[in-house]
């Protein structure tokens, strides 16, 4: 059931912001619908090529890892995994080797990760999977550049609102 469900109906004339409001909630049901099945894709993909052993939240950690060396912490600081236990996954993806880890010269309590070349096989298979979606996009004529222009600069917007709220409304 929508959240919205009882707001999701014609607005009346006159009434901007019922109408504003609505579209707003549809667009919030929107992203997290797509996040889900983002997730889903990409467990298929996986199950596809017979990789088992790593969910679609671990494999997207190594996607956006990429060749960087980070730490927990900057991942949860650049905005990603916010609804999931980063510190959890990134100990599975070490132990079953798909990261290094190495505890930090200057803070001994911060560690380190970076992709091993298990790591960078998963990082391979999500890149080719997002390169086949913008190629399939582009040629279904799904989305041209101009438009995953307009839905990118309209989410950043709208991620810089939010950001806004927390940092000064609170």
């Amino acid at each position: 059931m929508s959240l919205h469900s009882n707001l999701h109906e014609p607005p009346k004339p006159g009434h901007q912001h019922a109408a504003f409001m609505n579209s707003y909630l549809d667009a919030l049901t929107l992203v997290e619908r797509l996040h889900r099945l983002l997730l889903d894709v990409i467990k298929d993909e996986f199950e596809r090529v017979g990789v088992l052993d790593i969910n679609a939240v671990q494999a997207l950690l190594l996607f956006n890892i990429g060749d960087n060396e980070v730490t927990a912490g900057e991942l949860k600081t650049r905005g990603y995994y916010q609804g999931s236990n980063v510190s959890y996954n990134l100990k599975k993806l070490v132990e079953m080797g798909y990261m290094h880890h190495q505890r930090c010269e200057i803070d001994r309590r911060s560690v380190r990760v970076r992709l091993t070349e298990n790591g960078r096989r998963i990082r391979d298979i999500v890149a080719t999977l997002f390169s086949g979606h913008a190629e399939g996009l582009m040629s279904r004529g799904v989305l041209d550049h101009q438009g995953i222009e307009d839905i990118t600069t309209s989410l950043r917007r709208v991620e810089r609102y939010w950001t806004d709220q927390i940092r000064y409304i609170y």
